[in-house]
């Protein structure tokens, strides 16, 4: 289901707001596809001015900083997420999500379903 994310039909007072025009298509919000943990897959989203995003859709190993320097580890599992709790159950991986690696907890600081890559950084315990 896609967002229009327009103005509303009503105003704060409750009285209705008149349109000069329709709906434009920069004002719609792309189906969101929730980056997990799985087989590596990405999409290439074109976006408003002609840019690009490349979208995690499933992902597999992480970019881990360490004091030695950068390594690419397996995920194994997510453990926490503040975003929501639900996102835990079903492997989402997003900015601020704690995930199970083989070189232990670490925390996402890039967002997959915005940049294409998952970045983290290993938590002291």
């Amino acid at each position: 289901m896609t967002l229009w994310q327009g103005k509303s039909q009503r105003k704060t007072t409750g009285g209705r707001r008149r349109y000069s025009r329709k709906k434009r298509k920069f004002e719609i919000s792309p189906d969101f596809e929730f980056p997990v943990i799985g087989d590596e897959k990405r999409k290439i989203k074109r976006v408003r001015g002609g840019n690009h995003k490349i979208r995690v859709v499933g992902e597999r190993y992480a970019n881990i900083s360490t004091s030695e320097g950068v390594e690419r580890v397996e995920i194994k599992n997510v453990s926490e997420n503040p975003a929501n709790p639900n996102y835990v159950q079903r492997n989402i991986l997003t900015k601020g999500a704690i995930i199970e690696t083989e070189k232990g907890k670490a925390k996402i600081t890039s967002r997959p379903g915005q940049d294409g890559v998952v970045n983290a950084v290993l938590i002291e315990e």
